[in-house]
């Protein structure tokens, strides 16, 4: 009796391990896809770049994640592989945009943060 309980319980926590890593991949493709719109939509990018940024949010968000989950308990290096992270994300974003695609980024990314000066 105890067999089929036990096996049955096991069943059930991989499914439902299975589930929430699907929702979890799920959830950062949507993001990702959010995020790759708005830069579209920012930088004036065309196509082929909407997909290479798209993939490219995806990669950075999947990376970001296992790095909060790797180092949760240890705060300097969780700050410090996430800062090596999002700047190899922004080295690589930089990279697919034409000069006055990434002038108007820059534009949009300045406006949205606390550095610009008040006019």
């Amino acid at each position: 009796m105890k067999k089929p309980l036990l096996l049955a319980g096991l069943v059930f926590m991989l499914g439902a391990t299975a589930y929430a890593a699907t929702d979890k991949d799920a959830s950062i493709k949507n993001r990702a896809t959010a995020l790759a719109r708005i830069q579209v939509e920012k930088a004036h990018l065309d196509e082929g770049q909407y997909v290479q940024v798209k993939n490219l949010n995806i990669r950075m968000l999947t990376e970001m994640e296992d790095i909060k989950a790797r180092f949760a308990a240890e705060p300097a290096i969780l700050d410090e592989r996430l800062a090596v992270a999002q700047a190899r994300y922004e080295l690589e974003l930089t990279a697919l945009m034409r000069p006055a695609q990434l002038a108007l980024f820059n534009q949009a990314r300045n406006n949205m943060t606390a550095l610009t000066a008040p006019r």
